[in-house]
């Protein structure tokens, strides 16, 4: 980075200034920097407001910040922050260390604010037990799951009403067991229900033999899952549900814990049970199962309400600790972009949410997208290469989608539906699926062949959809005349067979005139073209290279230039903006930066022959395909310079010499128009 001069603010405080991306940008060092962040002017700030959600960043330590709790965290928040701090910490350079630890030594003890913290400190740690003179976060975090436990036990014994379980102390295992076994009873019930509407049901209603004699022949072991689709036990039309004897094999294990853990003791003795006995067990449980969701509900919120009034009590705590370890990284991501620049994977820029590794090669720029229409439509102005993906985690199912910047190698195998893997910060994988692509230059490589692929692609599309029209168009010209012709000879057989044949179409020589003469006019023009060049390749040997470069300079070169110019003004602030950030200086990717985002595949150089490799040319079948060029080129520069294959139309004689050359009574005057009439010669006479 290129030191510059510095600038002195109004205040008095020296800014000291370095070229970071190509943009001139405020350094952010030292504690006297983030001391006098209220000096310096919001226009010189690289970002306005950013989310407090969905960034690689600690959310706690952002909401702490968002004062106004509007999911932005502004400017004036974050020089707020810095106020703060002054009046706490004895050097603001304690900062710089990302500690989330401190010692009282480094509490200013003349301010209100650092007595505060003091004191909240002296509390935690004396509730902890603990005599030392510096406090952490571990501290904090494990000051409030003591109090925590202590509000649960203090809301269970402040209980006035205290509910009885049905089950006692196994109540959550009847639960377990009603819950395993539900849905397949109630299946059972309706089986026997069905039976008495209709016996001639009956054998539809049970496990069908031809079921089982399918499965017969297999390891009936591994069938299980199929043998539990089975019904419960037989249906019976007086719908007694067997306890034990009678039941699906796959089904008995859970039915004998249900019996265990509700039947012996509802149901004692008995070895069958009835719907209306079945449905009471099942209210029973339902009604203890609402009441556990119902005391939990209201036990979490009594203690979420106390935990709330004591987490502002302790909070200058939390708040200075989570500032000493996050407040100077979040500078470098807000003031100034230098995470982003630095190029260290152990330090990203909390926009960054991974990488993504597709078509050998592993792009480092990944963002969260938060609203994909917005993303799309506005994104496509930084210039960049960029690729949507729609992520799913291999583990949980959870959903998201990204964007990753494409800054180096070819595009030739990427479109949307190809398949890819997402690594997250935290490096879970993730399947991704290209969802959009935004088309922009690469590198000017990668533009110097592009008017010829896209030219090969529209070759191959016209050819393509041109053959694919033909083929179409001669299968139903064949189908239709076989129908035609079946018809025909069912109808009248005799009279297909003799029929004269249609005569063909005649040939359209008119349509096909002028296809020739357009042909002929091209290549009349390229002939003079070359012809008016002819001179010039003769003239030196090396001219021909000339030509050659020239056209294709002349091909490729305004999309070299366009690439050029558009790799120079790629910006990634226009994909921020889409994601809710409030960019206010450009944040460059240059071609040299830019391959730093990507990294390609590289492979050692491999002796080995190939077994499977396509067989090569010989040496003498390539040295005379080579000779024969040469031949060619050699005779076209011949023609050249003898100006043969230039069409020069033949020069029409003066009205006046042909006029002499014929007799006058050939001669008529018409309106001063000369007309020649032929005259035919008269022979001789012998």
């Amino acid at each position: 980075m290129a030191k510059i001069e510095n600038l002195i603010s109004k205040q008095g405080y020296d800014w000291k200034f370095s070229t970071v991306g190509g943009v001139t940008r405020v350094n952010i060092e030292n504690g006297q920097d983030i001391a006098h962040l209220d000096e310096l002017d919001q226009k010189l700030w690289t970002v306005l407001s950013c989310p407090t959600k969905g960034l690689e960043f600690d959310e706690r330590t952002l909401a702490l910040m968002d004062t106004d709790k509007d999911g932005k965290l502004r400017v004036h928040e974050v020089v707020a922050a810095s106020q703060w701090l002054r009046k706490v910490l004895t050097d603001m350079d304690y900062l710089t260390e990302g500690r989330d630890s401190i010692t009282f030594g480094a509490i200013r003890q003349d301010t209100d604010e650092g007595k505060q913290v003091v004191e909240a400190a002296k509390m935690i740690l004396g509730k902890l037990d603990v005599n030392k003179d510096e406090i952490s976060l571990a501290d904090v975090k494990a000051y409030m799951d003591v109090y925590e436990e202590k509000c649960k036990a203090e809301y269970k014994a402040a209980e006035t009403e205290p509910y009885e379980p049905p089950y006692g102390e196994g109540s959550d295992a009847a639960e377990a067991a009603v819950n395993a076994v539900r849905a397949k009873v109630a299946d059972w019930f309706m089986r026997c229900k069905l039976a008495r509407f209709d016996e001639d049901a009956m054998g539809a209603l049970d496990v069908q033999v031809e079921k089982i004699a399918a499965i017969s022949g297999n390891n009936l072991g591994d069938s299980v899952a199929e043998i539990a689709d089975y019904p419960l036990a037989r249906p019976t039309k007086e719908g007694l549900l067997p306890v034990e004897d009678g039941l699906n094999p796959a089904w008995q294990g859970a039915m004998a814990t249900l019996k265990s853990a509700v039947l012996d003791a509802d149901c004692a003795g008995k070895d069958a049970i009835s719907e209306d006995e079945w449905n009471a067990i099942v209210a029973k449980v339902d009604a203890y199962t609402a009441w556990k969701a119902a005391g939990e509900t209201a036990m979490n919120e009594a203690i979420a309400a106390k935990l709330g009034e004591h987490a502002a009590a302790i909070e200058p705590v939390e708040r200075l600790l989570r500032y000493c370890r996050d407040y100077f990284r979040l500078l470098h991501n807000y003031v100034v972009f230098k995470d982003f620049y630095r190029r260290d994977d152990k330090c990203l820029a909390v926009f960054q949410a991974g990488k993504l590794y597709i078509d050998q090669r592993c792009c480092d720029l990944c963002v969260k997208v938060t609203d994909m229409p917005r993303s799309t439509g506005s994104a496509g102005k930084s210039g960049i290469y960029l690729l949507y993906c729609h992520c799913v985690a291999k583990s949980g199912g959870a959903q998201m989608d990204i964007v990753a910047a494409l800054t180096d190698g070819e595009i030739g195998g990427l479109h949307e539906g190809k398949n890819a893997i997402f690594y997250d910060r935290a490096g879970q994988d993730w399947d991704a699926t290209i969802t959009k692509i935004v088309d922009n230059p690469i590198s000017v490589r990668q533009a110097f062949w592009s008017p010829y692929r896209k030219f090969g692609n529209w070759v191959t599309e016209k050819i393509t959809k041109s053959a694919s029209e033909k083929e179409s168009k001669q299968f139903d010209e064949m189908t239709t005349k076989a129908d035609s012709a079946s018809t025909n000879l069912a109808a009248k057989p005799a009279e297909g067979a003799a029929a004269e044949k249609k005569p063909a179409a005649p040939f359209d020589i008119a349509k096909f005139a002028g296809i020739f003469a357009a042909i002929g006019l091209a290549f009349g023009a390229i002939g003079a073209a070359l012809g008016m060049l002819g001179g010039f390749i003769v003239a030196k040997w090396y001219n021909v290279i000339i030509l050659v470069a020239a056209v294709v300079l002349l091909i490729s070169g305004p999309s070299m230039l366009l690439a050029w110019l558009k790799l120079r003004k790629r910006n990634l602030g226009p994909v921020l903006n889409a994601n809710g950030w409030a960019i206010n200086s450009d944040v460059k990717i240059n071609t040299t930066f830019g391959k730093t985002l990507t990294s390609m595949a590289k492979y050692p150089k491999v002796v080995a022959k190939d077994p499977f490799a396509d067989k090569k040319m010989p040496w003498w079948q390539k040295c005379l395909i080579w000779l024969g060029v040469l031949a060619v080129l050699f005779l076209l520069v011949f023609r050249l310079t003898q100006h043969r294959w230039v069409w020069q139309p033949k020069p029409v004689e003066p009205v006046a010499e042909v006029v002499d050359s014929v007799a006058p009574e050939a001669v008529t005057v018409v309106s001063d128009t000369v007309v020649v009439e032929a005259v035919a010669e008269e022979a001789p006479a012998e």
